[in-house]
């Protein structure tokens, strides 16, 4: 696949992921899936060059205004070639040849546009703040004061491509021996700095070259997430409630941390997620896993199980602010990214899944944002509703975490743990009284 054919691929890829209502993750899947015979070194410069102009989108889009060309995603491939890649508009013409498998010829608009961009830079000192940051307008004042001086860092951080982080399966191998088998496939392969069952590969190669994650050895899992699940803090013989189990990533974890002893319950709203992770957890030989469809936080199954599991986790759903650097597309899908709906859902979950938890039990609330309203503001709330939890504090959950950024809860950023963006509170529930 030549350059030119790449760049064509790349153009009908980012049409698909501008117009889908899917995140360009789901859109990008599908689209492989129905190209085989694409390469995996073609696949990987695709995907790259995809993802270079959706993290860059907010600075692409301000140098297109500034001289009065639409934001298509044409538009926006070419700024990317001029100002991001420093290519001359002879080199982008010659790509641009209208020939077999390459794009369509540059217009005398569109050559008049690299003109005025060639020699440029993708920032520019008269862009707004916001712009550079790459951050909707409105995440900027909530992010702003989440970071304090820290949020220039924290918004660059959010913008450079993630390192791929797998988690090994213990039932299955060792982090050693894992360790030992990614070198031998010539990839820099090193522990997780906080996880302990965590492996960290510094570049993204083919998943198709990883022939551990067919057999169950490992799983992708950011560190971050691995942590979380950690601070549930399952042992074996324990009954556990994943209550928002999704595609199945944390109850994995969990329920090897179990040894295949006691339960662990998956329940979701969705099906189809639920049936994708069975398989997942099938893969991974675990069999203390079942799983519980719910029409709702408030489905009546909850009541007639009401104080029965040691553990319960609330991965909530939320804005993701803390995936942005993973799924830079996200940030401008939802305008408020649905805060007016996510804030009571997620006090809902909380309250619903809280009655799952016996005397003495632990109750983790997590997420994968970075907003306080989100996180701490939900905490506080529920606290002040429940006097029967408490918080356990981070350096009793998890001792060997002692750089969280919080000094009671798991508090993750991209900038300062080299994770994706994660909050969690660890609550234990006393002997007082849950309501029904």
């Amino acid at each position: 696949m030549n350059p030119a054919a790449r760049l064509q691929a790349t153009l009908e890829l980012l049409s698909e992921v501008d117009s889908a209502s899917r995140p360009a993750d789901a859109v990008v899947s599908a689209w492989f899936r129905t190209r085989r015979d694409i390469r995996d070194e073609a696949r990987g410069e695709i995907f790259e060059l995809l993802y270079a102009v959706l993290r860059h989108h907010a600075r692409l889009v301000w140098w297109l205004a500034k001289h009065g060309r639409p934001a298509t995603s044409r538009n926006r491939l070419l700024a990317w070639l001029a100002l991001g890649e420093g290519k001359s508009r002879d080199q982008i013409q010659r790509l641009f040849s209208g020939g077999r498998f390459a794009p369509t010829a540059l217009t005398d608009d569109e050559r008049g546009l690299l003109g005025r961009l060639q020699g440029g830079s993708i920032d520019h000192p008269a862009m707004p703040e916001d712009v550079r940051a790459e951050c909707p307008d409105w995440a900027l004042e909530p992010l702003r004061r989440r970071f304090g001086p820290a949020f220039p860092r924290e918004m660059a951080a959010m913008l450079a491509p993630p390192p791929l982080d797998l988690r090994v399966n213990p039932l299955r191998a060792t982090r050693e021996a894992v360790l030992t088998a990614l070198r031998g496939l010539g990839l820099a392969a090193e522990p997780c700095r906080l996880a302990p069952f965590g492996v960290r590969v510094a570049e993204r190669p083919s998943l198709s070259r990883l022939p551990m994650l067919k057999t169950g050895e490992v799983e992708i899992q950011d560190e971050g997430s691995q942590l979380v699940a950690l601070l549930v803090d399952a042992r074996a013989g324990d009954r556990v409630v994943d209550f928002c189990a999704g595609a199945g990533g944390k109850t994995l974890a969990i329920a090897s941390q179990m040894a295949n002893k006691g339960v662990v319950i998956a329940c979701d709203v969705s099906e189809n997620r639920l049936k994708r992770a069975a398989d997942r957890f099938r893969n991974a030989g675990l069999h203390n896993i079942q799983t519980r469809l719910l029409s709702s936080e408030r489905d009546k199954w909850v009541k007639r199980h009401k104080a029965g599991f040691d553990r319960v986790l609330v991965d909530a759903p939320c804005s993701g602010t803390g995936t942005w650097r993973r799924n830079p597309d996200a940030r401008w899908r939802t305008e408020n990214a649905g805060l007016e709906t996510l804030l009571p859902l997620q006090a809902s979950i909380l309250d619903s899944a809280a009655r799952l938890v016996k005397p003495g039990g632990r109750l983790v609330y997590a997420t994968c944002s970075l907003l306080p309203e989100e996180n701490e503001a939900q905490v506080e709330a529920f606290l002040a509703a429940h006097p029967e939890f408490q918080v356990v504090p981070l350096r009793e959950a998890a001792p060997q975490i002692t750089d969280s950024g919080h000094p009671q809860h798991l508090s993750l950023t991209p900038a300062r743990h080299g994770t994706d963006g994660f909050f969690a509170a660890v609550m234990a529930r006393g002997d007082a009284k849950l309501t029904s």
